[in-house]
């Protein structure tokens, strides 16, 4: 196959990526590819993390609820990235499949982004002494939250869904500024954050029984945004396009 052939096929396939209903016939299938690993990583995460993972020599026991929070934290950034992403999508191609997946993936980052700071609290107070301090970390990533609210109460507050898609998509686009300030908080100021564990450039600073928990955390957690996002952007589909005639159909057809 030439590379003619083969980019003309890309081409196809992405914009018939775009037609609302063949997306809603292939996500289904799509997500259930997605929650078997989810379930197996998280699964396998949560009983290494608790169980099978020796106590760490520094923190003891305490260290284990990490494992929740670091592919928690990551996926918090994760996913509004690719919100920002998407608006540019929406904005530029004006691609209503876009705009539909910032309005599907803001609550599911907002719950990562939560369970980011419960559990980053919870971490804090035997090591630090406190729940919770102004520190830079802390802070960009509570206003990481506060982006994540605010993008789900534009798309409530306006009636029209395209101009609240449009609305949602330039949000995301101007608040993706606060994710590099959350990743490198912990080198531009001086923080009780603890440095990063994992670098792709540094390596990693845990040992390998511990390590290998942690990961397949981040892939569930990444595998686990994806399946909630899916299964929110056909409900999304289903009202914004609730008086079309394919989705009588299918309606129809059960």
């Amino acid at each position: 196959m030439t590379s003619f052939t083969m980019g003309k096929s890309l081409r196809r396939r992405f914009h018939r990526l775009g037609s609302l209903p063949y997306f809603y016939d292939v996500s289904a299938r799509w997500a259930i590819w997605l929650a078997v690993p989810a379930v197996v990583c998280i699964a396998y995460t949560v009983i290494a993390g608790l169980v099978l993972v020796p106590p760490d020599y520094q923190q003891g026991d305490v260290f284990r609820i990490l494992y929740i929070h670091v592919p928690s934290a990551w996926l918090s950034l994760f996913a509004y990235t690719t919100m920002a992403g998407a608006g540019v999508v929406a904005l530029v191609w004006r691609l209503k499949l876009a705009e539909i997946f910032i309005v599907a993936a803001a609550p599911v980052g907002a719950s990562f982004t939560g369970l980011a700071l419960v559990t980053g609290a919870i971490w804090g107070e035997p090591t630090w002494g406190t729940y919770w301090v102004w520190d830079a970390r802390l802070t960009s990533e509570l206003i990481l939250l506060f982006l994540y609210l605010g993008v789900i109460a534009l798309h409530q507050s306006i009636a029209s869904p395209r101009t609240a898609g449009r609305a949602c998509a330039l949000l995301s686009i101007v608040g993706v500024i606060n994710v590099p300030i959350i990743h490198y908080s912990v080198v531009w100021w001086t923080t009780l954050h603890q440095g990063a564990t994992l670098s792709l450039s540094g390596g990693s600073h845990m040992e390998s029984d511990m390590l290998w928990p942690l990961l397949a955390g981040a892939l569930g957690f990444s595998c686990l945004f994806g399946w909630l996002t899916l299964w929110g952007m056909r409900v999304q589909l289903l009202w914004r396009e609730r008086r079309s005639r394919w989705v009588m159909r299918r309606i129809v057809n059960g």
